[in-house]
């Protein structure tokens, strides 16, 4: 299995999609400051995240989640989240 997630980055409120098919391990990389990419950003909680069978389809959807249409998906998909 492969996960496309979403994080939140709780200092600048921003959010960072990536994927892996460790989910756990690498949100701790996250927040342990080994991902250069999200090194500023700490601490980041996970706020969405999807499984796919395989790496193709991953990277696919994680591209997907980067462009407008995508980012509008997650907001609407985590607008109960967002609004607390």
């Amino acid at each position: 299995m492969y996960y496309v997630y979403v994080l939140e980055s709780l200092r600048d409120r921003m959010f960072y999609v990536g994927y892996t098919g460790g989910l756990k391990k690498r949100v701790e990389k996250h927040n342990s400051g080994l991902v250069p990419a999200t090194k500023e950003r700490q601490p980041l909680k996970i706020v969405y995240y999807e499984a796919c069978f395989n790496k193709d389809d991953a990277v696919k959807r994680e591209k997907y989640l980067k462009t407008s249409w995508g980012k509008r998906f997650i907001k609407n998909r985590i607008r109960g989240y967002l609004t607390r």
